[in-house]
């Protein structure tokens, strides 16, 4: 017991001698230095230098003691003495290094941050309300860009002594602007505006601007924009927007989340399909949309063999090989490479059945078309007409006298320094004796061709070629298959080829090309059928009853009820042409296939053949054949997107169902509208490639109002719900729509929902399988959408959404009818040429009928504008002007105040309009037209003259009749009125004279 007691008073003794030493310690570092300027560590910088960097002070405290020691090391060596504090000097040392850190951050505040990177001042707004909205106090503005103001002067000096000398010098200012802005302002940490701005941007859409409020992670609104908005959808059947104006908000309730939208859509969105690397694309055309004025046959001979020719693919029966060949056609261009003078001539090369002009060509026999065995036009052109080879004689030779009846326009065309084409603008059959222009031919423009070709082991021409024909200058003489003058009525009108059809592709596939017939019956169902529902033909599908479905893939004789591709016969891969074997595919050939009359009638389209395709697209009950399929360019990574200016982050690539990510699987060209598929593994899987974008740069003028609402609920991390209904109006600028324009006022609603998670069995599944390693993680993803979209029109165009046929209101032509050159004299009226047939003596015109010699028996017809200086009377004014005229009424006047040729002034014609500002009173510019019925051409006879040259005994129409009759004054039988419409000339007395 004593020991024990003995102990304790030695243990408290000793507990009390390290207390004082303790305080002893406090009190001298706590009392005042003897020092002027005494250190502390409460003072670093400056005159006290910069504490290192790897200098460290710890604070421990000991709960036995209840004191607080603060160790001050630099690395791992203890710095001096511990510093040791009560809990009250502890207390008071921290709120002094607080105090000095917050007046040191301050400070450090408005000497860096009183200033933005480009030296503007921040501004502050005081009040914890402004704080709690924006997040923040501080406005901040960041202009970037350039601004460009040029100013000049120019001052041009023209010494021309013609000039007065005030306008031998001119001056002008000379301001140029040129502004490429952007500018991001913040306040706060929540309201964020971007802009930019360029003078020298081609588009609108290319300025954007956008002002976005983001609240904090606990807050209910997340987010909300004005301006160039976006509205992206994760589904496939509601895809939302990339391009947008207006307002959009976005709200968190929760696990839910709202999305909605309040906008101008900028934007066309489309959708480009790829199989196997290959770009898919649809195409559905009309018959009526056959390709017009490119592809012709050389001959008749040709056009009536073409369906024979091609009965038993894919053999082609013919016995004809066109070797060599000289496209000629209206030159445009002004090149002097490759032209000459041409006459060409509609018959040439024709065989019995197909001459058009009986009276000039007769047949020689034959079968095939050949210069020398077909007719005798050659022949006589060679050896009777030999002045052709002058261009500029062609129509006074080939118009000599009576019985021919060859008309320019008609029967042959001229053509002075036509172009030849070259092997690359035109494309040759040579067995079915058609070609095919890569540019379509206007309606002014000529097309003459000159060919050889074989037959058997015999080698026969039509037309002159360069290498057998004459020289130049000489003209050549070739074949005529389109001139100016190309009408129904013309045998030249069938070699036009009407059964080539183009679907808009370029370098397409044979594999993966699909196309299909198809019938509109709206008479019965409404659907659209591939096969005829009544008759002998019931059943039987389109493509096959066109002669398009005869061969199977390996090109055997058994239908297999897919297109026979076979190129260059029923398809043209290099530019995507339908071509179809038969040469009226939907008319003569289709009736053909009828047993009954009444139901060929109905279903065949034969006037889109026999007539314009303006005249056979007044038959829409008829228009009702369709080609519909689908067709694949060649393969490859890279796709086109076939637009430009492309807005970013609005291309979507799924492959299969699988949503690929940008920049790791494809990468997107925004410019210049391209995609790369960089993930090799995707193009390898042959899986289907659907890519959504928006095209901008070609947006309409029509206004598109975008508003709609989108939920997200989030069930749990993996699995998600969503809701969307959208509303687009499209707002016209008038209320008369063409048909096919009307606007659409359209909502669509749907709901999604996606699941999607990590399967990690899976991996371990596939792992055990033989020579197998996954390398990635495997994920399980579960899609699924509904949508239903409910069309609607714009209220402006009224409750049943009225559209309009043709707007003849706004329809105007750009003709001045005061421009005299603008008027011609019209052709003779036809067939008074042949009703009327006129021969003059024989010793002016060798007894040869001249039909341009009708044009001078036209009553007397001047049409004109006169010159304003025969208004005034100056010093250049003709004195014989204002000469004095006479009336019939026995007054004179003088005739610059003569109505018939004074001057007409605009207040005359227009009294109640008001004159410019400043402007004199103008005259009218007057278009004046005399007419002199009684004024004819050099040739004037009588019934005795008519008589005494024998013309009352030609036999050609009517005319000796009829002069007979005028010589015995017999005026009721003689057909009067029908002599006063052709001479223009009432007759004049009773002894039966006319004047001419």
């Amino acid at each position: 017991m004593k020991l024990k007691r003995i102990f304790y008073t030695v243990t408290i003794l000793i507990i009390l001698f390290i207390n004082s030493d303790i305080l002893a310690q406090t009190n001298l570092i706590n009392s005042d230095s003897t020092l002027n300027y005494p250190f502390n560590n409460l003072q670093t910088g400056g005159l006290f230098l910069n504490q290192p960097t790897n200098f460290s002070s710890v604070v421990k405290y000991d709960p036995i003691l209840g004191l607080y020691f603060m160790e001050n090391k630099i690395g791992s060596l203890d710095l001096g003495r511990s510093s040791i504090f009560t809990f009250q000097e502890f207390r008071n040392h921290q709120t002094k290094l607080s105090i000095l850190d917050y007046w040191n951050s301050r400070s450090k505040e408005r000497l860096s941050n009183n200033k933005t990177s480009f030296g503007l001042p921040k501004l502050y707004v005081p009040g914890k309300a402004f704080d709690k909205i924006f997040g923040g106090n501080a406005v901040d503005i960041r202009p970037q860009g350039s601004a460009e103001l040029i100013f000049g002067l120019k001052i041009n000096r023209l010494d021309n002594p013609s000039l007065p000398e005030e306008q031998r010098k001119t001056t002008s200012f000379d301001f140029q602007e040129k502004i490429q802005m952007n500018v991001i302002g913040k306040i706060g940490d929540k309201l964020k505006l971007t802009t930019n701005f360029n003078t020298e941007s081609t588009f609108d859409f290319e300025n954007q601007m956008k002002l976005e409020y983001t609240g904090y992670e606990d807050e209910i609104i997340k987010k909300i924009e004005v301006g160039n908005v976006s509205l992206p959808l994760n589904g496939t059947l509601i895809t939302g927007s990339q391009s947008l104006f207006g307002l959009k908000t976005q709200l968190q309730f929760g696990r839910t989340t709202i999305t909605g939208i309040l906008s101008q859509q900028k934007s066309t969105t489309s959708e480009i399909e790829v199989n196997g690397g290959a770009q898919t694309s649809e195409f559905d055309i009309y018959a009526d949309q056959y390709e017009a004025n490119k592809h012709y046959f050389l001959s008749h001979y040709f056009k009536d063999n073409y369906d024979l020719a091609l009965q038993n693919l894919p053999f082609i029966n013919s016995p004809i090989n066109i070797t060599k060949i000289e496209v000629w056609i209206t030159n445009k261009t002004g090149t002097t490479n490759d032209t000459r003078n041409i006459v060409a001539f509609l018959d040439l090369g024709e065989t019995t059945q197909n001459i058009y002009n009986t009276l000039f060509t007769t047949s020689n026999g034959g079968n095939y078309p050949d210069n020398n065995a077909a007719n005798d036009l050659f022949e006589s052109l060679i050896n009777n007409f030999s002045g052709i080879r002058n261009i500029n004689d062609v129509n006074s030779v080939l118009f000599p006298g009576i019985g021919l009846n060859f008309l320019n326009g008609q029967d042959y065309e001229k053509l002075e320094r036509s172009r030849r084409l070259s092997e690359s603008e035109f494309t040759l059959h040579p067995q079915l004796g058609y070609i095919s222009l890569n540019q379509a031919l206007n309606n002014d423009e000529v097309l003459a061709v000159a060919f050889q070709y074989t037959l058997g082991n015999q080698t026969f021409q039509v037309g002159e070629l360069t290498s057998t024909g004459p020289d130049a200058p000489d003209a050549l003489i070739l074949k005529l298959l389109k001139g100016t003058n190309f009408s129904p009525s013309l045998p030249n009108w069938d070699l036009m080829m009407k059964n080539i059809y183009a679907i808009g592709a370029y370098q397409m596939s044979r594999e993966g090309f699909i196309m299909d017939i198809v019938y509109e019956n709206t008479e019965e169902s409404g659907a659209v059928t591939n096969y005829i529902s009544e008759g002998v033909l019931e059943g039987i599908p389109l493509i096959k009853l066109l002669n398009l479905d005869n061969l199977d893939q390996q090109m055997g004789g058994r239908s297999d009820g897919l297109f026979d591709f076979i190129e260059g016969v029923t398809a043209r891969s290099s530019n995507g042409r339908i071509i179809f074997p038969v040469r009226e595919p939907f008319g003569s050939y289709f009736s053909t296939q009828f047993s009954d009359p009444v139901l060929a009638k109905k279903y065949s389209y034969q006037v889109l053949y026999d007539s314009t395709l303006t005249i056979a697209q007044q038959y829409p009950e008829l228009n009702k054949f369709r080609l519909k399929g689908s067709y694949q360019s060649s393969s490859g990574a890279e796709i086109r997107l076939n637009a430009m200016n492309v807005p970013e982050g609005s291309v979507t690539v799924t492959a299969g169902s699988q949503k690929l990510i940008e920049n790791q699987d494809y990468t997107v060209d925004y410019m210049l509208g391209r995609v790369t598929i960089i993930n090799e593994g995707i193009l390898n899987s042959g899986v289907p490639i659907k890519i959504s974008l928006e095209n901008n740069s070609m947006f309409g003028i029509q206004n598109k109002t975008l508003v709609g609402i989108h939920a997200d609920y989030e069930i749990n991390r993996d699995f998600l719900l969503g809701a969307t209904m959208l509303n687009l109006t499209e707002r016209p600028y008038t209320q008369k729509i063409n048909t096919g324009e009307e606007p659409i006022s359209n909502t669509i609603w749907g709901l999604d929902g996606n699941y999607q998670t990590e399967t990690p069995f899976i991996t371990k599944l596939v792992d055990k399988l033989p020579f197998i390693e996954t390398k990635q993680k495997s994920t399980l993803i579960i899609t699924g959408e509904f949508a239903h979209l409910i069309p609607g029109h714009h209220r402006a165009v009224g409750k049943n959404g009225v559209s309009y046929i043709d707007d003849f209101e706004a329809s105007k032509t750009s003709i001045d009818i005061k421009n005299m050159g603008a008027w011609k004299l019209s052709s003779i009226p036809v067939g008074v040429g042949q009703d009327l047939i006129f021969q003059y003596p024989s010793s002016e015109f060798s007894g040869i009928f001249e039909p341009l010699k009708y044009g001078a028996r036209r009553a007397k017809l001047a049409w004109y504008t006169i010159d304003p200086l025969f208004y005034r009377n100056t010093s250049i004014t003709p004195a014989n002007v204002n000469q004095t005229l006479l009336l019939s009424n026995g007054t004179s006047i003088q005739q610059q105040s003569y109505h018939y040729t004074r001057e007409v002034l605009e207040t005359e014609v227009f009294p109640n309009k008001d004159p410019d500002l400043g402007s004199q009173i103008t005259n009218l510019s007057v278009l004046d037209v005399a007419y002199y019925p009684y004024d004819r051409g050099p040739y004037n006879y009588t019934v005795d003259n008519i008589d005494s040259e024998g013309l009352l005994d030609n036999p050609h129409s009517n005319w000796a009749g009829i002069m007979r009759k005028l010589e015995t004054n017999d005026f009721e039988s003689a057909n009067i009125e029908f002599i006063e419409f052709w001479m223009m000339d009432p007759f004049n007395s009773d002894d039966g004279l006319i004047n001419h």
